[in-house]
């Protein structure tokens, strides 16, 4: 489904990141972990054209992606969910037009289909009797579910998302890591997500990737993450899984 070969990337001669392999199967859940600046959402932007590497490929379906023209990107993104780290919400519209934005630029359907995928959605991820509110109403788990209504609403079969637990609190963050995980599984999306929450990941990603200095330096399930013995690897699980 998506494919990642020898990617690098620079920015003011300082490298980013440097040879990234990684294969991400149809209807999988990837977590992409790692510290602060190691290059995690820059590798998110380039899964979905907002970023092209300076040497190696992004393929999509079979796709290069780093080969098409900005009127092909626009079409591959119709396809891609994308949760901004802090939800993007457009402070002027209501949360029913903010969900119902995309349908709206990329759509022919009525007005009155709008509004019923809108209120689908917005049942699907447990939002009930907010349509008429403004983001600024919102708590923030509640705007990450809104933002999270709006990157699926176009039915998208790849969903990114950054630092989707960024901000909240404890319970939150394990309330809006499970929606992703039940949506994903749903809709049949294959999900990529960037975090340093490594409780949460290690719970709803089916595979996760660890990057330290533009490298994976490592890829797997949770058991086989655990078993590595790459110092950086064992440093960085260790809040969450000591060592006994």
């Amino acid at each position: 489904m998506i494919k990642l070969t020898g990617l690098h990337k620079a920015f003011d001669n300082e490298q980013v990141l440097s040879g990234i392999d990684l294969e991400i199967a149809r209807g999988e859940i990837v977590a992409i972990l790692g510290g602060s600046g190691e290059g995690k959402s820059v590798l998110l932007k380039h899964m979905i054209g907002l970023l092209k590497p300076d040497q190696g490929t992004v393929t999509i379906d079979g796709v290069d992606i780093t080969t098409l023209n900005e009127r092909e990107l626009l079409q591959l993104r119709k396809k891609i969910g994308y949760l901004f780290q802090e939800g993007a919400l457009y402070d002027f519209m209501n949360v029913a037009d903010n969900v119902a934005f995309p349908l709206r630029e990329h759509t022919r359907l009525n007005a009155r289909q709008i509004e019923e995928k809108v209120r689908a959605t917005l049942a699907l991820l447990d939002l009930k009797d907010v349509e008429e509110k403004y983001p600024v109403e919102l708590s923030g788990g509640m705007r990450k579910r809104v933002a999270l209504a709006r990157a699926i609403i176009l039915d998208s079969k790849i969903l990114l998302c950054d630092e989707p637990t960024s901000g909240l609190d404890p319970i939150r963050s394990r309330d809006i890591s499970d929606l992703i995980r039940r949506v994903s599984k749903k809709l049949g999306c294959t999900t990529v997500l960037t975090s340093h929450d490594i409780d949460n990941s290690f719970r709803i990603a089916d595979r996760l990737a660890l990057i330290q200095d533009g490298h994976l330096i490592a890829v797997g399930t949770q058991e086989e993450v655990k078993r590595s013995t790459n110092n950086f690897v064992r440093e960085f699980i260790t809040d969450v899984y000591p060592e006994k």
